[in-house]
């Protein structure tokens, strides 16, 4: 756990905390070592119980997608996520992603799309609306379900829940 959380820490520039390492926890994990044996890419695909609209999906959420400064635009975050989207592709009804700004770029370029409908969260006093994550959300394989007219609301968690 030490290497992934210098990863993380570097990847991240400090902005990586305790509570995100929770979210990424469990689940499947795609991980890059260098020739000395030192972790260089990681990136997590886990279970998350989604609505869309009233419906529920069984989302594979991707957490943790992170390269070493030192070995960033090698291809290794397109390698890391080739391994999740494979495992999201075969395992879950639709994956599902928080995007920052450094990563939009190469989520959009492997086909991931922007969430343009209603966003949400069940949370402990109800359903209620996540309007801050607009654009940041992006999925993939959602069959024929319209982004723009339907609701997207995820599972209650501590931090950001998307």
């Amino acid at each position: 756990m030490p290497q992934l959380m210098r990863l993380l820490d570097a990847a991240f520039d400090g902005d990586f905390d305790d509570t995100d390492l929770d979210h990424a926890l469990g689940g499947m994990h795609a991980l890059i070592v260098d020739e000395s044996d030192e972790l260089i890419g990681h990136a997590a695909v886990v279970a998350r119980s989604v609505l869309v609209d009233d419906q529920p999906r069984r989302c594979g959420y991707v957490e943790a997608v992170a390269v070493s400064p030192t070995h960033q635009r090698e291809g290794l975050g397109g390698a890391l996520m080739a391994a999740i989207e494979d495992v999201i592709d075969n395992a879950y009804d639709l994956g599902a992603l928080g995007a920052s700004d450094a990563g939009m770029r190469l989520y959009e370029s492997r086909g991931w799309i922007p969430w343009v409908g209603t966003l949400g969260v069940l949370s402990p006093d109800g359903w209620a609306p996540t309007p801050d994550d607009e654009g940041a959300v992006l999925v993939r394989n959602i069959g024929g379900l319209d982004s723009a007219v339907a609701r997207l609301s995820c599972d209650w968690r501590a931090g950001d829940v998307w």
